[in-house]
Formats: structure tokens, sequence, C-alpha cells
């Protein structure tokens, strides 16, 4: 078996995975014990989405988020090291320690940012997609959202116009099948987000969100797509989260054998079979990779612990707007 990427980009994808799967357990772990500020989100189940989707992407292409973001600033490439601080609210972070979790942004890597509200970020991207086919950069946009997203006027209004002015960026929603506690097919008539988008003349793909290698030639077949001028595409990539909503969601309404179906279908099982049976690593490299993993989010702690917490005389710095009186 052969597959279609060079090794060594595979497995630095697969690492990318890990990481992301460290990070997100690390991170509920420290939000569990109540030290790290906010709330958090996680998308333990979905690093196939993130890093499938992104590598289909050049660096310089632009990426928004949503909620549940921290997969896809790691899989653009940002630094577990600042992403951790961030979220303890440290100087050394992305935002300087003023994001938290749901508000993250790092322009310097074309991510445009994060966003708490439902939907909130559709018509930001639709917007950067307008700009950079106004500027003539090239440049394609992939805008992440959930299942959930798909119920709001916000996501409608922005891919009618992403289809009617022809933009170049890709929708990609990740299916996990619940909204909060409400499970897709009882939130809509037609559960289908790539049927419902095929409505404003939309090319559409639905995935296996669980699997890098389907999701990336999907993006990839978008991306191309926006990048010579065909307009946008959504993608529906069906995945799964093994987790909760947020980390107080003990996930009661989920029927008993759910997740241990899904958990057959790990995407981290599934990118370790797959470059494994391709010879493009072995057993002993795969526990390597797995360990860099680990030290790199440890490290990523380590770094976030010994930063210094922002002066407070700064707090009304970088606001839109104050009073100075």
């Amino acid at each position: 078996m052969s597959l279609p990427y060079p090794p060594d980009e595979l497995i630095a994808h697969y690492r990318t995975m890990l990481v992301i799967r460290r990070f997100e357990e690390m991170v509920s772990d420290l939000f569990g014990k109540g030290a790290m500020p906010g709330t958090g989100h996680f998308c333990i189940g979905q690093e196939a989405c993130a890093v499938g989707a992104i590598a289909a992407l050049r660096p310089d292409d632009l990426v928004t988020s949503n909620h549940r973001g921290h997969g896809h600033m790691l899989a653009k490439g940002g630094p577990a090291t600042k992403l951790m601080a961030e979220l303890m609210g440290k100087v050394t972070g992305f935002c300087g320690g003023r994001s938290g979790s749901q508000h993250l942004c790092a322009i310097d890597l074309g991510f445009l940012g994060s966003n708490g509200i439902t939907a909130g970020m559709i018509p930001v991207a639709t917007g950067a997609a307008l700009s950079q086919k106004l500027l003539g950069t090239g440049r394609v946009v992939m805008c992440f959202f959930g299942d959930g997203a798909t119920g709001q006027g916000a996501f409608h209004e922005a891919i009618n116009m992403g289809a009617t002015w022809w933009l170049p960026i890709v929708y990609f929603c990740e299916n996990n099948g619940y909204a909060m506690s409400m499970p897709v097919g009882e939130a809509f008539r037609e559960p289908s987000v790539a049927r419902r988008a095929a409505g404003v003349g939309l090319p559409t793909a639905v995935v296996d969100g669980m699997d890098y290698f389907a999701v990336r030639e999907a993006a990839k077949e978008a991306v191309d797509r926006a990048r010579k001028g065909g307009g946008p595409t959504l993608i529906e990539a069906v995945t799964y989260r093994f987790c909760g909503h947020s980390k107080s969601d003990g996930c009661e309404y989920r029927p008993d054998g759910e997740e241990e179906g899904w958990r057959l279908r790990d995407p981290l099982v599934l990118m370790s079979a797959a470059l494994i049976e391709a010879d493009v690593i072995d057993a002993a490299g795969d526990e390597r990779v797995k360990a860099e993993a680990a030290e790199e989010i440890a490290a990523a702690l380590d770094f976030a612990r010994n930063s210094d917490e922002p002066d407070p005389a700064t707090v009304a710095d970088y606001l839109s707007a104050r009073n100075e009186s």
C-alpha cells in the first residue's frame, strides 16, 4: 500500500493530530481542577478534520474557527506553548492572555479568529474571502463551524453571499452529531448539511471526518477550485467528539454504546494503522511520535506556568472604546 503524500509530511501531520489530542486532554484536566480560568470546548475525536483540511492550504491562506478552535489553531501552525499560555491568561499567549479559549486570534499565522457566538465567524470568513477576491491575492479562506451553526441565520446569509459572489472560500462543517445536547436529526427536518447548502447553488461534499485522507482529498479539491476562481464549496465532515459539548457536559443524553462504536474509528488509530500498513512508520516509530507529542504538551504547560501574568495597568489597552475621564 502506498500513500499519495510524502512520508515525512504524513508523519508530521500525524504528530500534529497527536499534539491536538494531548493538548485537549491536558486542558480538559486543568479546567476540571480549576487551574485554568473561563470555560473550554474540546475537539477530542475531531483531529482529522482540522489537520486534514488545513493540509490542503498554503501557509498564507486564511482560517476562521468557532468556540471549539484549539485544534484549528494548532493545525495552522500555532505553537502549543503560546496557546497554553493564552488559555492560562499569561502575557506570552497569542493575545497577551486576553482572549481565553473562545476568542483566539493570530493574524500572523492567517488565523483570523475563533468566536464564542455560534456561527459568528461564518460572515467574517465570507467577508475575508471577498477581500481576497477584490485584492487579487490568490488566497483561500477555510471556514470551520459545527452542525449547530447551520441553524443560524448568519450561516444561510453568508453561504448565499459566498455562492452569489463566487468567493474563494471553503465552508467546512464538522458535523459531530450534536449541538450541545441536541441530536442533529431532531434539530432539522433535513439533517444533511450538504443537501441544505446545495439549495443556494454550492458544490458540496460529504466525507468521513474521522479519516485524514478522506478529509484532505475533499479539502484539496475544494481549495483548488476556489483558488482557480471556481467559487466556494461546502464540505460536511461526519465526525464525533469523544467528550461533551463543554467541560460541564456529562453526555447523559447519548445512547448507550454510541461512543464505544465511534471509538473503533478513532482518527488517531486510523492514521496510525494507515501509516504502519504503508511502511511510512513502524511500531517503534509510532511510539516515538506519541512520546514526542506528550513531551511537547508537558513543555507547553511548563512554559505557561512560568510565564508572567499581564500587568494590571494594561487592562484597558487594545479596547475599541475607553473612558478617558
